[in-house]
């Protein structure tokens, strides 16, 4: 489980490019933090109040000062600036941030969004998602393909939604997809799996590219 989330962090990364601002949810988004590639400088944000965060911090050498919005603890760069909510909520309303990584409960082929609550159950609530995905430039969905073989990306959402087509990206263990008008386009397929394998574990209709290449790796 633990590579499979690795390689859907190493991939979401690559989308990144010189300049960008970016932000990382909490959970699997995190770690995207450490697979940047070399070269490529952007700035990530972090909704609990800072810019400038880099990577995981090495076990013992944990700042208490500096942790991510899923509290962990993590690093910053030397340009680091932190600052309080109001000012980390401004960042994002006012349309600074390039690209957000959320993960997701459930995404169908519209591009609505559901990843705050299971009615019934306790979850982490939307916390600042309903924000960015809003703000951001783009939306970018980083999660495993199935909840324990249960289909994730649907024709409709069952779940409440946190926004409506907002979508623009979905990187999972199985391949890249596109959110267009038309519907979901799988754009890149990881050489794990077949076309039949996707096709099976989606709950819609995928658009194949004629353009399908293998998922980019490391």
């Amino acid at each position: 489980m633990a590579d499979l989330k690795a390689r859907i962090a190493s991939r979401t990364a690559k989308e990144f490019k010189d300049g960008d601002v970016a932000n990382l949810g909490i959970g699997l988004p995190t770690m995207v933090a450490n697979y940047l590639p070399e070269g490529v400088h952007i700035v990530l944000h972090s909704e609990n109040g800072f810019t400038g965060l880099a990577g995981s911090a090495e076990k013992g050498k944990e700042d208490v000062d500096v942790i991510n919005s899923g509290g962990a603890y993590v690093t910053h760069t030397p340009e680091a600036n932190f600052f309080d909510t109001a000012m980390s909520f401004a960042i994002v309303r006012g349309g600074h941030v390039d690209a957000t990584v959320l993960g997701a409960m459930e995404v169908d082929e519209h591009g609505n969004l559901a990843n705050w609550i299971v009615p019934g159950k306790m979850v982490a609530g939307m916390g600042g998602a309903m924000d960015l995905v809003v703000g951001a430039k783009k939306v970018i969905i980083s999660m495993l393909h199935t909840q324990k073989g249960a289909h994730k990306i649907l024709k409709e959402c069952t779940l409440p939604y946190t926004a409506l087509g907002v979508v623009d990206l979905i990187i999972t263990e199985m391949g890249v997809m596109e959110v267009t008008p038309e519907g979901i386009v799988l754009k890149e397929l990881h050489p794990d799996f077949t076309l039949d394998e996707i096709k099976a574990a989606t709950g819609c209709e995928l658009i194949i590219s004629p353009d399908l290449k293998p998922m980019e790796e490391e």
